[in-house]
């Protein structure tokens, strides 16, 4: 397979494309740290449009608030890279498209950024799926390599392939 992206992005990109495709399923991304890799990884794949059905990048704060509904309390209190502010990102990606299930990054890719309680290569995930019951999915993640040559890079590629796997039904 030829593709802009590495070949386990892309190989696992066909598959979400494949599997959500085979279920009528419509996704959605709500990215920060990624910059959009997620929803271009899924587009790299031919017929990605039976799927994807809208991506957002929200690297800075005011975009996670302005365009997904974030609220500044979450911002404030927990910070950018939290859990929190993950699923509302992902909340408000569901609730602002036509999707079927959404799923949203948020992280310290580095080199610089990073702090004590949120070094570089923390990244968090959140999914949620329309009229799912229970408690909404999130997760916390700890991706080595940030602080290396190609660390931001590498960070942003165990990422990527994270949030595609959750975007797998």
């Amino acid at each position: 397979m030829h593709s802009l992206l590495p070949d386990d992005i892309a190989a696992l990109a066909a598959r979400v494309v494949a599997e959500n495709a085979a279920l009528g399923r419509k996704v959605a991304t709500a990215e920060s740290c990624t910059g959009g890799l997620v929803a271009a990884a899924i587009t790299e794949i031919a017929g990605s449009s039976a799927v994807l059905e809208r991506g957002y990048v929200t690297y800075s704060n005011e975009a996670k608030m302005e365009m997904l509904g974030v609220p500044l309390e979450i911002i404030e209190a927990f910070g950018a890279v939290s859990i929190a502010c993950a699923w509302s990102m992902a909340k408000g990606a569901l609730e602002r498209s036509h999707a079927d299930v959404a799923v949203a990054i948020s992280g310290v890719a580095g080199p610089g950024g990073g702090t004590i309680n949120k070094p570089v290569g923390t990244v968090v995930f959140a999914r949620l799926v329309r009229n799912a019951v229970g408690d909404p999915e999130g997760e916390l993640k700890f991706f080595e390599g940030g602080e290396g040559p190609g660390g931001r890079a590498e960070i942003r590629r165990q990422a990527t392939l994270c949030a595609l796997e959750l975007l797998l039904p």
